[in-house]
């Protein structure tokens, strides 16, 4: 197996849990905070979706998928270029969109990551894409640290499902 179909493995793992939360949740659903601060699912789908569209472009040298379309899409009230960090309560709050768009925007990434990921080498993976930190950041790092970063993100969105449900939102 070539590190590029680990990558596009991880990477779609990514999605499929995407997909799990979001598919058919109500706007409750994609709303609910179990703590006024907490992130909402749509939040945290947007959020990291938002993060690897950004990061896959910038390492890839295309532009990101948000500043065409999709900004225009979602119409969210924050900066354009808005990634998510460092984001009050009100900003995660104003975060609201339904599954097919937040769906549609997460595959575009996917598919937009899995298009870049098919066209590397297991060379490719030892470029230096950072040097603001020592050691330089390679490319290899900087995907499995996206990769990381959307697990964590897809994982919460699945626990807050959860406790939503507990909740009794559907």
């Amino acid at each position: 197996m070539e590190q590029r179909e680990l990558l596009i493995d991880a990477f779609g793992r990514i999605r499929g849990i995407v997909h799990r939360v979001v598919e058919g949740a109500s706007a409750e659903l994609l709303g609910y905070r179990p703590d006024p601060e907490a992130n909402t699912i749509a939040w945290l789908v947007w959020h990291l979706t938002r993060g690897q569209d950004s990061q896959i472009a910038d390492v890839a040298g295309t532009d990101e998928l948000w500043l065409g379309e999709w900004a225009d899409r979602f119409d969210l009230p924050l900066p354009r270029d808005s990634t998510g960090y460092g984001h009050t309560s009100e900003q995660v709050a104003s975060v609201v969109a339904s599954p097919e768009l937040l769906l549609g925007y997460h595959d575009a990434v996917h598919d937009a990551t899995v298009a870049y990921l098919n066209g590397l080498s297991g060379e490719d993976l030892d470029r230096v894409v950072d040097t603001s930190w020592d050691p330089p950041v390679t490319l290899g790092v900087r995907l499995i640290s996206i990769i990381g970063d959307d697990w964590q993100h897809a994982g919460q969105a699945s626990y807050v499902q959860g406790l939503a449900q507990r909740a009794g939102v559907e």
